[in-house]
């Protein structure tokens, strides 16, 4: 059986989805995945099979069309658009004799190539590990399952039970470690709550400028190159508004059409800073022509993260390309919703943050809730962190209890607490906070 080579550089790319051919858009981020990964684009090949083949994804014909170029221009790479199977991946690699990889192999090989921090390269190795483990039956030779028959059966564990019992262990310890983080990260969070320092999270599809944004805000020294995914390491900074407020501000990995579930598995601790965020900066390339695609894209993952509900503010960049002039646009109350700028000239900085400012007034609600004898443990956290003004018994052994809060803290309240989002009946009254109040 064909041994699967450790490197390749040569590659040819197939560009296949179940749909049919991705449109030139999707070609085109495809092949800046391939690029950024350091492959070598020798030949392209297009399928519009929209039925996939169960053996090898393309059709016969397609398969003897990717053969000749394998052998024209001794590739050692062939990369497929469309998520393969692993016994289309296994027989792929043996028609063709050399390595074939999808697009969640090939994401997942350029984020270890870029995880630089102790947290990310931890992320990094459990999900390829959890991608490796579906793909371990009979994809190397020395993994073969024990012989039959009398003196030939093997000493027991198979090398292939070995290696998956392995991968098993080492992704146990990987979640272990990988807790301890976040609990230091959930420690860090809950800080900045109780000092009442908001956070403000940096999203957007990836290349869309959110380094060299985050640099031009913070005065950071995030690396910043013209390439899909140049930064994946989480980064933290504090932020002065011009109102003398501090935020703290922070960047996460950059989003890709159909990230791969155990990508989003990995950096959910990463991403979690968006969840619980104050804000959301939801950065968007201006010069894109399927900007809307990608702005629908990043919504999506921030739903699956719990984040859709985050208030945002989204920030066309790269005005410099368009030659546009910076400008805010806000809603019919006044809210600032969006602001066109340039991260690389500084254009428009100033005004995004004023927008940032004025969408972090402070909210005070007031009003009253029921909890049920059961709820003990609530009623005490409302009393630790200054939210009642009055407490009255009631007759089933409750409290009915007065508050008076920021609204965010009231919001991540009732969500980290699992209690309704309508629980309290407030009155909003804005009160906004006097320059120092923020620590």
């Amino acid at each position: 059986m064909f041994e699967r080579p450790q490197s390749g550089e040569r590659a040819v790319l197939v560009h296949a989805s179940p749909a049919g051919a991705p449109d030139e858009p999707e070609r085109e981020e495809f092949r800046e995945l391939a690029r950024s990964a350091g492959a070598l684009i020798v030949d392209e090949i297009v399928s519009n099979r929209r039925r996939p083949d169960p053996r090898y994804f393309i059709g016969k014909g397609k398969l003897d069309e990717l053969s000749k170029s394998v052998k024209t221009h001794a590739v050692e790479l062939v990369i497929s658009s469309a998520a393969l199977s692993p016994s289309q991946e296994r027989n792929l690699e043996r028609q063709l004799q050399c390595r074939v990889l999808d697009r969640a192999g090939l994401i997942l090989d350029i984020f270890a190539q870029r995880a630089r921090s102790f947290e990310g390269k931890l992320q990094v190795e459990l999900a390829q590990l959890q991608h490796l483990s579906t793909r371990l039956v009979r994809g190397w030779t020395h993994l073969e399952r024990q012989k039959g028959g009398i003196g030939l059966r093997g000493p027991g564990e198979t090398q292939l039970e070995s290696d998956r019992r392995m991968i098993g262990a080492r992704i146990k310890q990987l979640n272990s470690r990988l807790e301890q983080v976040d609990a230091r990260r959930t420690m860090n969070r809950q800080n900045r709550v109780r000092a009442e320092v908001p956070t403000v999270a940096l999203v957007g599809y990836t290349n869309a400028g959110k380094s060299t944004l985050f640099n031009a805000l913070t005065d950071a020294s995030v690396y910043v190159e013209d390439q899909l995914f140049a930064t994946l390491d989480p980064t933290v900074r504090r932020l002065e508004l011009p109102n003398g407020r501090e935020v703290v501000l922070a960047d996460t990995v950059g989003f890709v059409r159909d990230l791969p579930h155990e990508l989003i598995a990995a950096f959910r601790s990463t991403l979690q800073e968006a969840r619980e965020a104050d804000l959301i900066l939801h950065l968007i390339d201006a010069s894109d022509g399927n900007r809307w695609q990608r702005v629908r894209q990043v919504n999506s993952v921030l739903k699956q993260l719990d984040a859709d509900r985050v208030p945002q503010i989204r920030v066309y960049n790269k005005i410099d390309k368009l030659d546009r002039k910076p400008r805010v646009t806000s809603n019919r109350d006044g809210e600032r919703r969006a602001v066109w700028l340039s991260a690389a000239t500084g254009e428009g900085i100033p005004l995004l943050l004023d927008a940032i400012s004025d969408r972090l007034r402070r909210k005070t609600l007031q009003g009253v809730i029921h909890l049920q004898p059961s709820q003990g443990r609530q009623r005490a956290k409302l009393f630790e962190i200054g939210a009642v003004l009055k407490e009255e018994a009631c007759d089933d052994g409750g409290w009915t209890l007065e508050l008076k809060m920021p609204e965010r803290d009231l919001r991540r309240f009732l969500k980290r607490e699992n209690l309704p989002a309508d629980l309290l009946a407030p009155t909003p009254a804005e009160t906004p906070a006097k320059a120092g109040t923020w620590k």
